[in-house]
Formats: structure tokens, sequence, C-alpha cells
């Protein structure tokens, strides 16, 4: 139904405005672009005073309407008598002509045309009565515009009212967003193609609580903010509105006049759910309601088998990828494959290689491409460098199909301070902390989230959910946890502000964590939150019912810096660091972990995997492949980054892809074979993975054995035959090494090795146990019987009974 705002008896249809029917201060602030209320100018207002009500019924209704076109030469207003507004029949009969007002003089400009020429204002005025009909559309006329050409022939734009709808957002979604409880913010705020009163367009929601003014802009309006500018919601700070016959693709930001009346850049959508491909910032309208509703996704059966098959009692490879650079084209112009590509090149590799998992550096929208993803602007948006979110989903698709679980890493500590993005985004410290202190992250140069905000934390969930739920991504890996648990993180004495008891743990980021975990388990089950926290914090995969963060694994970055230091020792001073490798086993059952080797281990200057390990060439080969073999076989789930898969001899540069070539050397052709058998191993044996978060799955036979840099210990799952791994971490082969095991049926005393690292197939020297052995009743280790091996040099061996 149209407003009724002010009365009049005027009588003409098409007539211009007296001076008292047009509040010119209102107009000439329309004009100046400071103009925060548009609809008390613009839009129909319903004509009715005594002597038309009684016969209004009879001859229809009366309107007055008020329009802005800065630019245009004329406006006539035409009936409208379809709710399609791309239907033939949408525009009936001509209602009227608009006069274009004289910022002037307040008359109608067509009567100084040719005394003013410059005073055009483009604030076209007048009055209509509608046709007698038995069923007004609620949206009952359509503005013909017409708009000078630069070869001097016009074009004519059909348009409905833009300021003929009413309120649009509910006052229960601005409520839930008050109280950060909104978990559909995506399909609520930012650009929404929908349909209203039968008319097609897209509805714009943002938050700007402190702006005097705010404008949708776009290619649709020349990015001209005077021409559309918002509706502001007063009990949420939200501005609203919606623009007739817009649809897909169309490119926005928001123009906003800040509190002090300052103009600020043009604003990238906080929601938009699609934008630019970069450098270009502007965000894109994008019509995905056939994605929201299921109809184009074929992964049921996987979402049916997640939460079993996500269980911590479940094997977990993940592969770590940076999509942008993982295979680029040097012959067209060094360009990264696009999701569909990457669905035909990525996905067959990652299931021959036997991983279960692909974790994707953060792919939403952002500035930098030398972030690798972790300075994200757009928490909703697929970045446009891949191709359309659509395409996006198609590759999750793609990769459940064919058994592949899919991770994403997403930012929500911190975020960069591009003028077009979060940062004070309508003149206000926003979604920011004003206090440096608080608000600066001194390592990054990055603002940090105000995580005690309910609108700024809801934002944030919401965006969690939209990768989880509308992309069906299996679970998301949250970046520097560290970071937003301590208020002191990375700063010195008198750099931060302590918490309201003083305490340097920052209560509202606890608070957070705790409410994001436990929405996403109750609204996505066997979605998998992963923290990367590298101190003592404790509880991070605890309960949140029993005073835990909540988080499904815990990146082990202890047990990751440990390992490392060790191997990169020459072997002769191993023996005085044996505990860096048998440390990680008194805190293994603390949490549930991830043992990560990450793009971080791999980074400046920090060397490839291959390059940390010591020795001459052939032994950071087997220092490598030994490595490797005791990572698949030690607690935890597994994560390994492109390129260290092959032992690539360059670090990461997101600029170029792995050095691919280098499969053509048998030696890392070899290491690549391997890691492929570990996933393999790892995934057929239930000894590996089962007890991964229990002590009950490991006990050490040998860890005590400085002198010789050996290792032992016993993987084991209930009902089935124990695993034995033994790890020669020198040079030097060790013969007629004995260990004990448990006796077993006579049938049972025979062992198979099932992997040796050393294997000619992996570039090794060939030596190990024939394949299988016979258990000798000598006791040793504790145990009644015992195996007597060749420990190849720089090995892993892995031995079940068979």
């Amino acid at each position: 139904m149209l407003p009724s705002r002010r009365k009049s008896s005027t009588e003409a249809a098409g007539a211009p405005p007296s001076d008292a029917l047009l509040d010119e201060s209102l107009a000439t602030r329309l004009m100046q672009g400071r103009l925060g209320d548009p609809f008390a100018l613009l839009g129909p207002r319903e004509i009715a005073d005594l002597a038309e009500a009684a016969n209004q019924k009879a001859k229809g209704k009366r309107l007055r309407l008020c329009c802005y076109f800065p630019g245009a030469s004329a406006v006539q207003v035409y009936a409208r008598t379809s709710a399609a507004p791309d239907a033939p029949d949408s525009t009936g009969s001509l209602l009227g002509s608009l006069h274009e007002w004289s910022c002037a003089t307040g008359q109608g400009e067509a009567d100084h045309a040719q005394e003013a020429p410059h005073q055009r204002s483009g604030i076209f005025c007048g009055e209509v009565k509608l046709p007698r009909r038995a069923v007004q559309p609620p949206i009952p006329y359509v503005f013909h515009v017409t708009w000078p050409g630069a070869d001097g022939r016009e074009t004519l734009q059909i348009t409905e009212d833009a300021y003929a709808f009413g309120l649009l957002l509910s006052d229960f979604d601005l409520h839930l967003f008050r109280e950060g409880r909104h978990r559909q913010l995506a399909r609520c705020f930012g650009s929404q193609v929908m349909e209203i009163d039968g008319v097609a367009g897209v509805r714009f929601a943002v938050w700007a609580p402190n702006a005097q003014r705010v404008s949708v802009i776009g290619d649709f309006n020349q990015w001209d903010g005077r021409r559309n500018p918002m509706r502001l919601r007063q009990s949420a700070g939200v501005w609203e509105l919606f623009v007739p016959r817009l649809g897909d693709g169309a490119l926005y930001k928001y123009e906003i006049i800040g509190p002090h009346g300052e103009l600020l850049p043009g604003k990238a959508d906080p929601m938009a759910r699609a934008t630019e491909v970069p450098p270009a910032t502007a965000s894109r309208v994008i019509d995905d309601r056939k994605l929201v509703s299921g109809r184009r996704w074929q992964d049921e059966d996987w979402l049916q088998r997640r939460a079993q098959g996500q269980t911590r009692e479940e094997p977990m490879s993940i592969y770590e990828v940076h999509a942008a650079s993982w295979l680029r084209l040097p012959g067209e112009g060094n360009r990264n494959l696009d999701w569909n590509e990457l669905a035909d090149r990525l996905i067959p590799y990652v299931k021959g290689m036997g991983f279960t998992h692909v974790e994707l550096l953060p792919v939403m929208e952002h500035p930098f491409g030398g972030s690798w993803g972790y300075q994200p602007l757009s928490q909703f948006a697929p970045s446009a460098r891949f191709g359309p979110p659509a395409e996006f989903a198609a590759f999750v698709d793609a990769c459940h199909r064919a058994g592949i679980g899919v991770l994403l890493d997403w930012v929500p500590a911190h975020f960069p301070s591009d003028p077009h993005g979060l940062a004070y985004f309508d003149g206000t410290p926003l979604y920011e902390h004003g206090d440096p202190r608080e608000g600066i992250h001194q390592d990054w140069d990055t603002h940090i989230y105000n995580l005690g905000r309910h609108e700024v934390r809801g934002f944030l969930i919401a965006s969690a959910l939209e990768w989880l739920e509308h992309f069906h991504v299996d679970g998301l890996r949250v970046d520097a946890v560290a970071s937003m648990l301590y208020r002191d993180y990375s700063r010195s004495s008198g750099q931060w502000v302590p918490n309201i008891h003083g305490g340097r743990e920052n209560l509202e980021a606890v608070d957070f964590l705790r409410e994001l975990n436990q929405t996403v388990a109750e609204r996505c089950p066997g979605a998998l939150m992963i923290a990367e926290e590298s101190t003592a914090w404790p509880g991070v995969t605890a309960p949140v019912s029993e005073g835990g963060l909540g988080f499904t694994y815990k990146w082990n970055m202890g047990w990751m810096h440990d390992t490392l230091r060790y191997v990169e020792l020459d072997s002769i001073y191993r023996r005085y660091h044996h505990h860096d490798i048998t440390f990680g086993m008194i805190y293994a059952f603390s949490e549930s972990f991830v043992l990560p080797i990450s793009h971080d281990e791999v980074v400046h200057g920090k060397g490839t995997l291959l390059q940390k390990m010591a020795g001459d060439a052939w032994q950071r080969f087997a220092n490598l492949r030994a490595y490797l073999g005791f990572m698949w076989t030690h607690p935890g789930k597994k994560l390994l980054f492109m390129g260290c898969e092959f032992a690539e001899t360059k670090e990461f540069d997101p600029d170029r892809s792995p050095q691919w070539d280098l499969l053509d050397d048998a030696r890392h052709r070899g290491v690549q074979r391997l890691v492929r058998d570990l996933n393999r191993l790892y995934a057929g044996t239930p000894a590996l993975y089962r007890h991964d978060t229990e002590a009950k799955g490991f006990s050490w036979v040998v860890g005590n054995d400085e002198i010789n840099s050996v290792f032992a210990y016993f993987r084991q799952t209930d009902n089935e035959a124990p695993v034995l791994v033994v790890i020669n971490m020198t040079p030097v082969p060790r013969h007629h090494y004995r260990i004990g095991v448990p006796p077993g049926q006579t049938q049972q005393d025979r062992w198979e090795e099932i992997l040796n690292t050393d294997a000619d197939c992996y570039g090794g020297s060939h030596l190990g146990n024939g394949g299988e052995l016979r258990a000798q009743a000598q006791a040793c280790h504790g145990h009644a019987s015992s195996l007597v091996l060749t420990l190849p040099p720089l090995s892993t061996l892995v031995l079940r009974r068979g």
C-alpha cells in the first residue's frame, strides 16, 4: 500500500507543484547529496481531502509524485498493469508528465528552461490520477525517464519508483541483528535479488549507525551518490533500499557521509556475496537463489555420512593448498586455475594421493594476493579470482562426490585497513576497536575485530555459517586464535589494555569462540572447527559445557616446532636432543590434535621441508622420508602443505607453482610415492587413527635409546593387530636390533614389514627385513617375546603381526 504523507486539493494531473508542496530545504539537501531521509521528499503521497473522499472510489486515487533523476530531460508516468516488470504489457496508459523543479525559483523548470538552463535540479514533481480498477497493483505506476545521449539521441529508462516501497527489513530481523543472533545475515543484509509487491529488483541493507547519509552507488546509477539514498532504520542503525529492475551481476558500493559531514571513500559491501576481480574493489549483486534451494547440489550422500565420517575415531589426512598457485599457467600470463579447472586437476590428484581432505588457504575475497588470503575484506564472498561463487559451490560438490572433504582457512581475528573496506566504515570505529591498544595488530598493521559488539560477533558467526551451510564446506581452520585469546599478544608493557579483572585474557574473544563453536555444532552436524593456537591455553578442544573453547581439533604447533628442530640437527648431535621427539607424547592426549606441516613452515626464509633436513643430499631425502613416516604413525591427524609431498626445493611463493618438474627426478618421485602409500596405509589401518586422542592407542617400546637415536612404539586399537613403528634417526644401519613385542599364538608369531621408508621404490638403499620375520621367545622391553630387526639408515619401519 502506498503511504499517505501529505494532503492537498490540487486537481490537475501532471500539474507542477507549488512552492508550498515541495520543501526547498529538503530538495536542496537532496541535490547536494546530504539528505539523510530521502523518503521525506521522494516517492508517492496519496491526495485525499474531504471533498474528494466521497468520490474517490468512483474516480480513482490521486497521487503526488516526486522523483530524482539528475541529468534526465523528462519523466512521464504510466499506469502499471502487470506484476511482471519485464512483461510486454506491464506499461499501461499515460497518467501524466512530471515537471522539473527549479532550484532557483521553486517553479516548474519547463517554465524557465531558457532563462536559467544551469538551474536544472533533476527533481521531477507532479500529480497523477490512477485509473479506476477492481484490483490495483501494489505499485500502480511506472516511470518512463528520458535521458539525453552524447550523440544527440535520447534513451528511455523504464523503472518503478524506488521510494514507493515501505519498510523492507522486519523488526525481528533488526532485533536479531542488534543482539548478534541473526544467523542468516547473508540472506538478509547486503544485496538480495527478490520480488517485492510484484516488482523484481534488489534489496540493499547495510549497517552504518553513525552515518549522516548512505547511498547505494553502482553502474546502474553512474556511481552518483545523490541518486539512490537509503532509508535509515533507527533502531538498529541499518540503511535499506529496494532498487527496482536491478539484477544479477550489477556492480555496487555504498557512498557514506560520516558523522561529521565528511564524504568517505566508496565502501564495498561487508556482506557482499560476490565481488569484482581484484584489484577492482566493487561488490557484485548475485542471484544465488537456486543454490540456496539446493537444486544444484549432488552431495546428499556425503552430507548424510559426514557426521559419522569426520569423528575423532576416523582417519583424516589433509592436503593444504594455496589455490591461486597450485598450478599456474606460464603460457597464459601465469594465471591461476579457476574453480572448474581446479576440479578437473586438483581433485583427481588429491584423490590419487590418498588424502581425505583438502584445506584451502582463505578463499574469501581479499585485496592483496600476497597475503595469501589472510587479510580478507569480504567474509561472505569467494574470491572472484577463481570464478563466480556458483563455480566454487560446484568445486565443493565435486570434492564431495569424489569422497574428499573441504576445509577452509577462516580469519575472524583481524582485517586490513584498505579504505574501501571495513575500517572506519561509517566514519567511526565500527567493526574495530577505537583504542589502538586494542584495535591495531602491530605484527600485521591490521584492525582487530571488536568482539565485544553484538553486531560484530553476529557478523562473524554468520560468515562462518555461510561457508558451512550455503557452500557445504566441511570445516573451518580458524586462523590466529592465539592473537585473539590474549590482550597482550605481541605487545610490550603499556601497549595493551587489561580485561575487566585486570588480566591479560581477552574475555570477549573467549565468549565469541565458545558461541561460534556451539552454534556450528548445533547447526552443522559433523562440521570441523580447527584452531591454529600456539600457546598452552587449556581446553581448546574441550566442550564448552566443561569450560573449554569447543573446537574439534587444535594444531599441534609444539610438536611441529620440536620435531623440525630435531631433524635440522646433524645426526651426531641428535642424542642430546632426544626429548624433542619424545616430549610431544607427554601432552599428546591433552587436546585433540592435528599435526601440521603447513605453509608457514616453508616460507619467509625458513626453507623447504627438504632443506630443513640435515646431511648431504642422500641423507636429506632419507631424513625426510623417515620424518614423514614418523608423522603418519604418530597420534594426531595429518596436514601437509602442497609441494612438501614431493620434496620441493624452493620455498612457497604465491606467484609461482610448486616445482612439478622435479617429479622427473626419481628421488622426488619416490617421496611422492611414499606420501601416497602412507596415506593408504594410514586409512587402512585403524590402529593408526582410531585412538588418536586417547592414551590407550599408543605405548612406548623404546623411548630412551639416545645413543642410537632409535625410537619404537606401538599403535593399537581394540580387536585389531597392533602396529609396531621403529625409527632410526642416524645414517648408521642397526643390525640385530632387538625389540620386545607381546607374545601371541604360535600362528601369530609372524610379523609383516608393511612399510619401509628406505625401500628402493622410495629412493632408499633397500635395506630391511625381507618383508617379514618371526618373533622369538626372548623377553625384552617388558615383553615376553621380541623381534630382531635390521634398522635401515634414517628410516621408519612399520610392522604388523600377521
